[in-house]
Formats: C-alpha cells, structure tokens, sequence
C-alpha cells in the first residue's frame, strides 16, 4: 500500500486534496471574520459553517478512492496465478483487407455544392420573411 501511496498518480490527488481542504478552511476562516465585522450577516456565518464540511468531503472522497483503489489491486494480485500461462506467438501480420467504400448518393450538408447549383429557397413563409427580416437589419447596420 506504501507503493500505491507514493506513485506519481495518487502524490498528485493528496497534493490536490490537501489543497482544496487548506482552502476550505481558509475560506471558513474569512466567512467567520466577515460575519464578525459591521456588514456581516447571517449568511457569512452559514458560508463559515458550510466551509469545512466542503473540506470534510474532500477529504472523505480521498479516502474513498484510495480504498477503492487498494481493494482493486488485492482482487488483482489475489485473482493473477503464480504459475504464469503460455500464451501462443502472435501470427505475423498480413496487409488487411481495405474497407469497403460506400457511395451515397443523398445530398449532405458537409460536401461542397456543384458549381453553379444555387441554394434552395426555404419553402416555409415563416422563415423565409423571418431570413427577410434578418437581412433587412443587416442592410441597415451596413448603412449605420
């Protein structure tokens, strides 16, 4: 489990974790000195009250995953046979096959236009007087 505790990965969450808790607290620390002075509130001292449960979770989720964590690896080292297993060669690699290419014939929305094919006018009045609109007050910034 020492293992565990110092590789790389888990250095950076307790370095992590420990941040967010010092921080916590130092928040805590601040609601409660603002709830003291003359603007202070109600709600600096509930902010002060919440502060360290923030850090408790913190904290409580550290040791959550790091439980997982030791439980993962003794189901692994439990469940790997001492008696290592023969495993074939691999067979020598020959080219693969090329996917097949599929043609669709369906207009789509990310291939460029033919040359000379104008856009389709939107048959819905709606929108067509709404992109009229649109366009109207586009001229009128350009003119502005």
């Amino acid at each position: 489990m020492l293992r565990l505790l110092v590789s790389p990965k888990w250095i950076t969450w307790h370095v992590l974790t420990l941040g967010a808790m010092v921080s916590c607290g130092f928040l805590s620390a601040w609601q409660w000195h603002r709830a003291g002075e003359a603007m202070g509130s109600a709600l600096n001292v509930g902010y002060g009250v919440q502060w360290p449960f923030f850090a408790l979770f913190f904290g409580f989720m550290w040791w959550h995953f790091l439980r997982m964590e030791v439980r993962e690896l003794r189901a692994a080292e439990a469940s790997t046979p001492e008696v290592p297993v023969q495993r074939p060669e691999p067979e020598p690699a020959s080219e693969p096959e090329p996917a097949p290419v599929v043609v669709d014939d369906r207009p789509s929305p990310f291939t460029p236009r033919p040359a000379g094919v104008e856009p389709s006018r939107l048959s819905d009045p709606q929108i067509r007087a709404y992109n009229d609109a649109l366009a109207e007050l586009a001229a009128r910034d350009q003119e502005k």
